[in-house]
Protein backbone atom coordinates (compact mmCIF):
# COMPACT_ATOMS: atom_id res chain seq x y z
CA UNK A 1 0.00 0.00 0.00
CA UNK A 2 0.98 3.24 -0.63
CA UNK A 3 0.15 6.35 1.66
CA UNK A 4 -1.23 9.43 -0.43
CA UNK A 5 0.63 12.32 0.33
CA UNK A 6 -2.56 14.39 2.30
CA UNK A 7 -1.51 11.23 4.82
CA UNK A 8 1.80 11.64 4.81
CA UNK A 9 1.87 15.18 5.12
CA UNK A 10 -1.02 14.84 7.63
CA UNK A 11 1.14 12.41 9.89
CA UNK A 12 4.23 15.08 9.38
CA UNK A 13 2.10 17.78 10.69
CA UNK A 14 0.63 15.69 13.80
CA UNK A 15 4.64 15.00 14.25
CA UNK A 16 6.00 18.30 14.09
CA UNK A 17 3.12 19.08 16.47
CA UNK A 18 3.61 16.36 19.14
CA UNK A 19 7.62 17.98 19.69
CA UNK A 20 5.77 21.07 21.26
CA UNK A 21 3.09 19.96 22.10
CA UNK A 22 2.40 23.04 24.97
CA UNK A 23 3.16 25.80 21.94
CA UNK A 24 1.03 26.75 19.51
CA UNK A 25 2.63 26.57 15.99
CA UNK A 26 1.83 27.58 12.24
CA UNK A 27 1.64 26.16 9.08
CA UNK A 28 4.29 28.28 7.42
CA UNK A 29 6.32 26.40 11.03
CA UNK A 30 5.51 22.80 9.24
CA UNK A 31 6.86 24.19 5.94
CA UNK A 32 9.71 25.39 6.79
CA UNK A 33 10.63 22.34 8.58
CA UNK A 34 9.90 19.78 6.25
CA UNK A 35 10.88 22.00 3.11
CA UNK A 36 7.32 21.19 1.92
CA UNK A 37 4.29 23.90 0.17
CA UNK A 38 2.21 25.69 2.44
CA UNK A 39 -0.66 25.33 0.41
CA UNK A 40 -0.91 21.69 0.68
CA UNK A 41 0.05 21.73 4.17
CA UNK A 42 -3.12 24.19 4.78
CA UNK A 43 -5.50 21.75 3.00
CA UNK A 44 -4.45 19.37 5.56
CA UNK A 45 -4.65 21.57 8.64
CA UNK A 46 -8.00 21.87 7.21
CA UNK A 47 -8.31 18.01 7.44
CA UNK A 48 -7.15 17.57 10.60
CA UNK A 49 -9.45 20.19 11.85
CA UNK A 50 -12.27 18.59 10.23
CA UNK A 51 -11.66 15.27 11.50
CA UNK A 52 -10.95 16.44 15.48
CA UNK A 53 -7.29 15.93 15.32
CA UNK A 54 -6.33 19.08 15.76
CA UNK A 55 -7.82 22.97 16.41
CA UNK A 56 -6.70 26.09 14.21
CA UNK A 57 -6.93 29.62 14.88
CA UNK A 58 -7.55 31.61 11.92
CA UNK A 59 -6.32 35.00 10.75
CA UNK A 60 -2.59 36.80 10.27
CA UNK A 61 -1.69 34.89 13.68
CA UNK A 62 -3.42 32.05 12.80
CA UNK A 63 -2.04 28.48 14.90
CA UNK A 64 -3.04 24.87 14.62
CA UNK A 65 -2.22 22.58 17.82
CA UNK A 66 -3.19 19.46 18.84
CA UNK A 67 -6.53 18.42 20.54
CA UNK A 68 -5.47 15.53 22.37
CA UNK A 69 -2.40 14.32 23.65
CA UNK A 70 -0.31 12.79 20.91
CA UNK A 71 -0.60 9.09 23.17
CA UNK A 72 -4.18 9.56 22.31
CA UNK A 73 -3.91 9.61 18.28
CA UNK A 74 -3.81 6.08 17.02
CA UNK A 75 -1.77 5.99 13.91
CA UNK A 76 -4.15 3.28 12.19
CA UNK A 77 -7.27 5.87 12.73
CA UNK A 78 -5.51 8.62 11.62
CA UNK A 79 -4.29 7.03 8.27
CA UNK A 80 -7.81 5.66 8.49
CA UNK A 81 -9.59 9.07 8.34
CA UNK A 82 -6.97 10.63 6.15
CA UNK A 83 -7.01 8.08 3.34
CA UNK A 84 -9.49 7.89 0.81
CA UNK A 85 -9.32 4.79 -0.70
CA UNK A 86 -7.47 1.74 0.32
CA UNK A 87 -7.61 -0.71 -2.89
CA UNK A 88 -4.52 -2.39 -3.30
CA UNK A 89 -5.54 -3.43 -6.96
CA UNK A 90 -7.43 -2.23 -9.56
CA UNK A 91 -9.94 -5.07 -8.85
CA UNK A 92 -10.72 -3.77 -5.32
CA UNK A 93 -11.62 -0.51 -6.75
CA UNK A 94 -15.21 0.43 -6.52
CA UNK A 95 -14.98 1.70 -10.10
CA UNK A 96 -12.24 -0.64 -11.19
CA UNK A 97 -12.58 -2.66 -14.53
CA UNK A 98 -13.69 -6.47 -14.00
CA UNK A 99 -11.03 -8.96 -13.82
CA UNK A 100 -11.20 -12.29 -16.02
CA UNK A 101 -10.37 -14.57 -13.28
CA UNK A 102 -12.86 -12.39 -10.45
CA UNK A 103 -14.96 -15.35 -9.82
CA UNK A 104 -11.81 -17.93 -9.13
CA UNK A 105 -9.27 -15.19 -8.30
CA UNK A 106 -7.57 -15.39 -4.71
CA UNK A 107 -5.44 -12.66 -4.72
CA UNK A 108 -8.09 -10.47 -3.17
CA UNK A 109 -8.69 -11.87 0.07
CA UNK A 110 -5.02 -12.06 0.13
CA UNK A 111 -4.75 -8.48 -0.27
CA UNK A 112 -7.13 -7.58 2.10
CA UNK A 113 -5.77 -9.68 4.70
CA UNK A 114 -2.34 -7.84 3.96
CA UNK A 115 -4.03 -4.14 4.27
CA UNK A 116 -5.82 -5.51 7.26
CA UNK A 117 -2.18 -6.67 8.77
CA UNK A 118 -0.90 -3.13 7.31
CA UNK A 119 -3.88 -1.37 9.56
CA UNK A 120 -3.36 -3.66 12.39
CA UNK A 121 0.18 -2.92 13.29
CA UNK A 122 -0.54 1.20 12.60
CA UNK A 123 -2.87 0.42 15.27
CA UNK A 124 -0.19 -0.31 18.17
CA UNK A 125 0.92 2.58 17.70
CA UNK A 126 0.10 6.38 18.71
CA UNK A 127 1.84 9.80 18.19
CA UNK A 128 3.21 9.51 20.98
CA UNK A 129 5.73 6.33 20.09
CA UNK A 130 6.83 8.39 16.89
CA UNK A 131 7.75 11.80 18.56
CA UNK A 132 8.38 10.64 22.20
CA UNK A 133 12.43 12.06 21.69
CA UNK A 134 12.60 15.43 21.19
CA UNK A 135 16.67 15.38 21.55
CA UNK A 136 16.54 13.53 17.90
CA UNK A 137 13.99 14.72 16.16
CA UNK A 138 14.18 18.27 17.89
CA UNK A 139 17.48 19.72 15.13
CA UNK A 140 16.25 17.68 12.05
CA UNK A 141 12.97 20.24 12.41
CA UNK A 142 14.24 23.42 13.36
CA UNK A 143 13.28 22.99 16.97
CA UNK A 144 15.50 24.00 20.30
CA UNK A 145 15.21 21.67 22.62
CA UNK A 146 15.10 23.05 26.17
CA UNK A 147 17.87 22.23 28.51
CA UNK A 148 16.38 20.37 31.15
CA UNK A 149 17.33 21.33 35.12
CA UNK A 150 19.53 18.50 36.21
CA UNK A 151 18.63 16.58 39.07
CA UNK A 152 20.28 16.37 42.03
Amino acid sequence: MRMTLHTDYALRMLIYMATQPDDLCTVNDVAEAYQLPRNHLLKVAQTLRDLGFVETTRGRAGSVRLVKPPGEIVLGALVRATEEEFSLAECMQAQGRPCAISPACQLKGMLHEALAAFLAVLDKYTLADIASDLDILGPFLGINVKATPEKG
